[in-house]
């Protein structure tokens, strides 16, 4: 079922957003030459000890996981695309790396990612970082009530094409609450004017995730990371909104 939400809880759900905010913010920034994806999770998980609030993570177990999670943040490094499972790596000059984190604060959920290139950029990672981040601005400005979820796919998937990118239709966007993974699935590419109608007080997560040359990947064998078929580089950016009837409202907007 997918729920909306009144303006009082839009209101309480502030919380978790900042709070994810807060630790994107953290870890992007401690990312560098030299430190240890566990060094990553270890901070995130320090985070969330000292506010008070609950991984999403750490006992998540679907369907598609070999196990439970066990950590607390996302690192994907380089071809991993999604569910990058913290583990013993230092990172390298030139690595591109997503975070992605959620938590629940009083109950409530928010979710997020940001992709980052550690040291020296590539030219080519760089615009695929930017059409990401393009892609994700293009979605939330779609996300207006009275429209369509169809609208919000479109408006991703026009970027991609733009760009000459293909588009995974298996992993998307979702519906957030008192869990972080709703009932609504938000396919990053679709038709305009199709699907669902956007009400005030549906919560989303919109988050668009391209690969360099495919839209092909694979689990490794770690259970939980997936990969491009190809070894190619990915990048994946993502936010919590609430639609309004004001216009979508950012829940985890980094200062």
């Amino acid at each position: 079922m997918i729920e909306l939400r009144t303006p009082s809880e839009i209101d309480e759900m502030r919380a978790a957003g900042r709070f994810v905010a807060s630790v994107i913010t953290a870890t992007t920034e401690a990312a560098a030459v030299g430190v240890n994806l566990l060094e990553l999770d270890a901070l995130a998980h320090e985070m969330i000890r000292a506010r008070g609030a609950e991984s999403c993570y750490i006992d998540y177990h679907p369907s598609f996981g070999a196990s439970p999670f066990g950590k607390v943040i996302c690192t994907s490094v380089n071809d991993a695309a999604l569910h990058g499972l913290p583990h013993d790596y230092v990172l390298q000059d030139g690595d591109v790396l997503s975070l992605d984190f959620a938590a629940s604060v009083d109950g409530w959920v928010s979710d997020s990612a940001k992709t980052i290139i550690v040291g020296t950029p590539r030219a080519e990672d760089a615009r695929l970082i930017a059409t990401t981040e393009q892609a994700l601005a293009a979605g939330i400005a779609a996300a207006q009530v009275g429209g369509r979820l169809g609208d919000i796919s479109a408006a991703i998937g026009d970027v991609a094409e733009a760009a000459g990118l293909s588009v995974n239709l298996d992993f998307g966007g979702h519906s957030v609450g008192r869990t972080m993974h709703g009932d609504l699935h938000l396919p990053n590419d679709g038709r305009a004017g199709r699907g669902l109608k956007l009400k005030a007080g549906l919560v989303i997560a919109i988050e668009p995730w391209f690969i360099h040359d495919t839209d092909e990947i694979y689990t490794d064998k770690d259970g939980w990371t997936l990969r491009s078929r190809t070894g190619s580089r990915a990048a994946h950016a993502e936010h919590t909104v609430a639609l309004t009837p004001d216009g979508p409202l950012v829940l985890t907007a980094r200062d």
